[in-house]
């Protein structure tokens, strides 16, 4: 719950902030690159994402993430992949900076391990694995923050629903955190 409020607070901050940009700092290029931060810190994703400006008011971009972590337990279930295709388009005075709505496209993957017990025999643990890939359509927010040198800082977050493998343990899939990156 702690870990929730606190991508909440962000977003609330990133909108807020967003309004208040001038328009005096337009940056020549028309792409970025971004690592995001939060989910390397917070759950040992490597998640980076390449954004290709449109126009002043829209983008389009791809992420890619993959789960570093191996636990059975806790968040790390959630996804080992994605390739995530989205569109943003944006509501402040700057060129695509500020505040933002996102539709997103999401193919996931996980595999996920239930516990089942000890085999006295070969003395080892006994998991049941599954595994699903799936695609998720959804909605993001955020604001985006762009300096006069090009270096670029991103908050969001959203949530998307999983369509087609009704078999899943996961229905809905999330998007979100922090991005650092440069915009040339």
């Amino acid at each position: 719950m702690k870990k929730f409020s606190l991508i909440v607070a962000f977003v609330i901050t990133a909108i807020t902030s967003a309004f208040a940009q001038d328009n005096s700092d337009l940056i020549d290029g028309k792409d970025e690159v971004k690592i995001n931060a939060f989910n390397l810190i917070a759950f040992k994703y490597l998640d980076g994402s390449y954004e290709r400006l449109i126009d002043e008011e829209s983008s389009y971009g791809v992420g890619v993430l993959v789960n570093l972590g191996d636990d059975y337990d806790g968040i790390d279930v959630l996804r080992d992949f994605s390739l995530t295709p989205y569109y943003r388009r944006y509501f402040s005075k700057g060129y695509a900076k500020g505040f933002f709505v996102e539709g997103f496209g999401m193919l996931n993957s996980s595999s996920s391990g239930e516990y089942i017990g000890y085999n006295e025999v070969t003395q080892e643990d006994i998991y049941d694995e599954t595994s699903y890939t799936d695609f998720a359509l959804g909605v993001s927010i955020g604001g985006k923050f762009v300096s006069k040198k090009g270096f670029v800082a991103e908050v969001y977050g959203g949530i998307g629903r999983n369509l087609f493998n009704a078999n899943n343990t996961v229905d809905v899939v999330g998007r979100g955190g922090v991005s650092l990156g440069f915009r040339f």
